[in-house]
């Protein structure tokens, strides 16, 4: 068999923008920011940004959450058009993936520790120790657990519950997760 490849003259052009040779221009992520931002500000739903990011091929990932209650498909669908329609395909091709930010990945913005306060989490620490903890308040510089253990106490009979309070530096946190239980 005989193959044919067709061979491509470019007399005038030199890579750059305009050269043939550059095939995709490159999706600014705060561009996809302040779409995702426009249109949860319109839903009036409560919903944040948990992550952004955008691959030098312009795939796009948008992680969503929400201040009570839980991301619906709807918000996802929603965020995911308004970013979409004003993104021009012409000038940029590009893939989108809008998505809930998970229950099973840690926290990475402080909105996610603030709309779990009450919950049981488990820390683990830069010096390699964990806790499993209730959270009982976040800051952006600290985080604030309680713990409860069963404790016998000198001259009783029976274990004491012993209740306490530690507030711990955001900087000594490597990461935080939910602790899921099903009862």
């Amino acid at each position: 068999m005989l193959y044919i490849c067709p061979v491509f003259e470019f007399s005038n052009t030199k890579r750059g923008d305009e050269s043939p040779l550059f095939l995709y221009k490159m999706i600014a992520k705060s561009k996809v920011i302040e779409l995702a931002e426009e249109r949860m500000a319109a839903l009036n739903k409560g919903l944040f940004i948990v992550d952004v990011s955008v691959s030098s091929h312009n795939v796009i990932h948008l992680e969503l959450d929400k201040t009570e209650g839980y991301v619906s498909i709807e918000d996802c669908m929603s965020v995911s058009r308004n970013v979409e329609h004003n993104l021009d395909r012409e000038e940029a091709d590009f893939e989108l993936h809008v998505s809930s930010a998970g229950l099973d990945k840690p926290f990475r913005v402080l909105a996610q520790y603030q709309k779990n306060v009450g919950r049981e989490v488990k820390v683990k620490f830069h010096d390699g120790g964990t806790i499993t903890a209730e959270l009982v308040a976040a800051t952006e510089q600290d985080l604030t657990l309680r713990t409860e253990r069963m404790e016998k106490v000198e001259g009783k009979k029976k274990k004491e519950r012993i209740v306490e309070t530690t507030v711990f530096p955001m900087n000594q946190i490597k990461e935080t997760k939910i602790v899921i239980t099903f009862k």
